[in-house]
């Protein structure tokens, strides 16, 4: 299924996204819903009217994802200002209590995460994703690295995990939690399948708050990342729905919340890089 956001609606989003925690607020829904990225396409002010736009998401994010799988590499560095592989090292160092261990990566997208996890000498690093041209990019990378006996890959639901109770000892996901169709759902899952005691480890995109750091980042992640998307792709809308994303995803506090209602205990958060991402770690 693909859908697609017309120019019209994407400027009402990309209004409503860039004024998200500004002191006159925002129109986008209220963030911390448990809805995940799903809430940014369904209701909407154009005009004055509000309109509601009914997408399936889980098959949305598989085709932005396998359309852009080949650039999604140099996207994160572009979100990131080139800092992101720093940020993946600073968040594995989390892990060191369990290395040694199972390690379980949600949303692995090319394997990045997993590939810094192998660097602990897990025991095993399993990576899901749903967007199948994303693992097949993993899978060359990692073979690259001769790593395929260390990390595999496989096609999997953040909300319906394949593994059983307390199969791992650390859940990570990097710039991929905010994907979830129902974040509350992926969380829980992935407190199912760790043991007691095991280590969660999200790294995600946030929002910078300083001035005028914020100004100047906001308006180069909602104007000049989806122009550099457009050139080098061809795909303006994927470039444009992610940080679109990231501008209603339930951050700081409220993730840590949503971590607590999901039974987590021991949570904790570090910005990143003048706020421009955040490290969330808990404890099953």
């Amino acid at each position: 299924m693909k859908v697609r956001l017309s120019r019209r609606l994407f400027k009402s989003i990309h209004e409503s996204a860039y004024n998200v925690n500004m002191p006159d607020g925002g129109t986008l829904p209220a963030r911390g819903t448990n809805t995940g990225a799903l809430e940014l396409f369904r209701t909407f002010r154009i005009f004055g009217l509000t309109v509601r736009l009914t997408v399936v998401q889980k098959q949305y994010v598989r085709s932005l994802f396998d359309s852009i799988a080949r650039r999604y590499d140099l996207l994160n560095h572009l979100l990131s200002g080139g800092v992101d592989t720093y940020w993946r090292r600073r968040a594995i160092n989390h892990l060191r209590p369990v290395a040694g261990g199972r390690i379980l990566d949600v949303a692995t997208g090319t394997a990045d995460f997993a590939i810094a996890a192998a660097r602990l000498a897990p025991r095993e690093v399993v990576g899901v994703d749903i967007a199948d041209e994303m693992l097949a990019l993993g899978r060359k990378k990692l073979a690259a690295r001769g790593l395929s006996g260390i990390v595999s890959l496989r096609n999997g639901e953040a909300e319906s995990l394949p593994f059983a109770e307390g199969s791992f000892d650390a859940a990570i996901v990097a710039f991929g939690v905010r994907n979830f169709e129902r974040l509350d759902g992926g969380l829980a899952e992935m407190r199912r399948v760790l043991r007691p005691g095991g280590k969660l480890v999200v790294l995600e995109f946030s929002r910078p708050r300083r001035f005028p750091f914020r100004q100047i980042y906001l308006f180069y992640f909602l104007n000049v990342i989806p122009l550099i998307g457009r050139l080098l792709s061809g795909n303006s809308e994927a470039y444009a729905y992610l940080p679109a994303s990231v501008m209603v995803f339930p951050e700081g506090d409220e993730f840590l919340a949503l971590l607590i209602s999901a039974g987590f205990t021991r949570t904790h958060a570090e910005r990143l890089t003048f706020g421009i991402a955040s490290i969330y770690t808990a404890e099953k």
